[in-house]
């Protein structure tokens, strides 16, 4: 958090107006006189610096305009979720371009898109016909999604990531 006013300790400060001009070096006594005398505040802004950067602000109005750049900011951003779409090595025309639809719209919404394949009882000596699958549905989705990783067996189900393309 900022420093204000009392709080500042330095022995010389450069001081900025609340226009943005340079008002120089100066002790903090000086500065917080100027800042009384204009009825702003002294907020040190970069402590770091030498000497450290102190600024006249009314200092409730600049917390309250960036709390409301944060909200902003916030209400703006999208968090990625990984959506998961599961299929059997015997799944059908039908049911596979249901399943693709699915995938295509969670990835334009921009999210990533887990594509599984599980295998049950016998179906695990053929896990070619499940490799094939996931192959041709990456391939399916080539024009809006990514390809991250190729499929990989996991147990008993083999998967694959997609991810939606940046051009969006």
């Amino acid at each position: 958090m900022h420093q204000i006013n009392e709080e500042i300790r330095d022995s010389e400060i450069r001081l900025i107006s609340a226009t943005g001009e340079q008002l120089g070096i100066m002790s903090a006594a000086q500065a917080q006189h100027i800042a009384d005398e204009q009825g702003l505040d002294l907020v040190k802004i970069s402590p770091q610096a030498k000497p450290p950067v102190c600024k006249l602000m009314d200092y409730g109005k600049f917390r309250f305009e960036q709390g409301k750049r944060e909200k902003e900011a916030r209400k703006n951003q999208h968090v990625v979720e990984i959506k998961e779409v599961r299929m059997s090595p015997g799944i059908d025309v039908g049911d596979f371009n249901t399943k693709l639809k699915n995938a295509q719209k969670f990835i334009a919404d921009g999210n990533r898109v887990k594509v599984s394949v599980r295998f049950r009882g016998r179906e695990m000596a053929h896990t070619d016909i499940g490799r094939d699958l996931l192959v041709r549905f990456a391939e399916s989705v080539a024009e809006v999604a990514n390809l991250d990783k190729e499929p990989k067996m996991e147990g008993r189900s083999m998967s694959i990531f997609l991810s939606p393309k940046a051009g969006k």
